[in-house]
């Protein structure tokens, strides 16, 4: 017969799960701190000892790190998709900004469709409430909270999605972009025009999303996204003649 003893789950085990579950779902970012020994002891209903042999667990397994006079973090390496020389071969060729745009096209219809079908009440809160502080954000000119807010934005949708293996890899690749191996977010929305159709954008997308329109989100973000692939193409061939034309400016007055 197919049966076996049931043993009771060591308390450590199902703090190890827990934490697990935590990590898996998002919840817990990369390089995020965890609360004090005693803080966590009490919010988990643990001993000490017991919370000791979870950590310990999951800092072998590589999920945990513990950093001297500083405390427990979720590993940094877990928003790593790409090795270092990669990303810095995706740093100095165009084609590569593109190719990732075309990907999050991809990625972020699919993403959206499923937030649409899929996302909670409380899901649909959480983007509409990133959408007002863009809003709010959008008259008062600083281009680093509004690109920090557009990031929020689309990683709600992607968390919404409620499919843990795209949530891993888009935040990686929106990890990426943050530390500017793709293109300047911060750069685009120093552009008055394109400020002001980025909101725009983002406004339809929240629109479609909050009533549930799968075919409409979709179609909302791949029309974002090919307006900043534009936007990228232009500022690529801005860049690219001004580059010219400074080496025609040092051979003119060279002569």
């Amino acid at each position: 017969m197919p049966f076996k003893p049931v043993h009771p789950e060591k308390l450590a085990d199902a703090v190890v799960h827990q934490i697990e579950q935590l990590i898996l779902r998002g919840i817990l970012r990369p390089g995020e701190r965890l609360p004090s020994e005693r803080d966590l002891s009490e919010r988990l209903g643990v001993s000490r000892p017991s919370l000791r042999d979870a950590i310990a667990t999951l800092s072998q397994s590589g999920l945990l790190e513990t950093r001297a006079g500083a405390g427990i973090f979720v590993s940094d390496a877990l928003g790593s998709t790409f090795p270092k020389p990669l990303t810095e071969i995706f740093a100095h060729h165009d084609e590569a900004a593109l190719d990732y745009l075309a990907f999050r096209r991809d990625m972020e219809g699919l993403a959206g469709e499923r937030a649409a079908k899929y996302a909670s009440d409380t899901d649909l809160k959480i983007i509409n409430t990133i959408f007002e502080k863009m809003e709010a954000a959008h008259p008062k000119r600083n281009s680093a909270d509004e690109a920090a807010l557009d990031a929020d934005f689309h990683l709600s949708i992607i968390e919404a999605s409620h499919n843990v293996i795209m949530l891993h890899m888009m935040r990686s690749m929106f990890d990426l972009l943050r530390n500017g191996v793709f293109y300047s977010r911060k750069t685009m929305f120093q552009q008055r025009t394109t400020r002001r159709g980025l909101l725009d954008q983002h406004r339809v997308i929240n629109n479609a999303l909050q009533a549930r329109d799968a075919t409409a989100t979709r179609a909302a973000i791949e029309a974002h996204l090919d307006y900043v692939e534009l936007a990228l193409k232009t500022q690529q061939t801005a860049d690219h003649n001004e580059s010219i034309a400074r080496l025609r400016l040092d051979q003119e007055i060279s002569r």
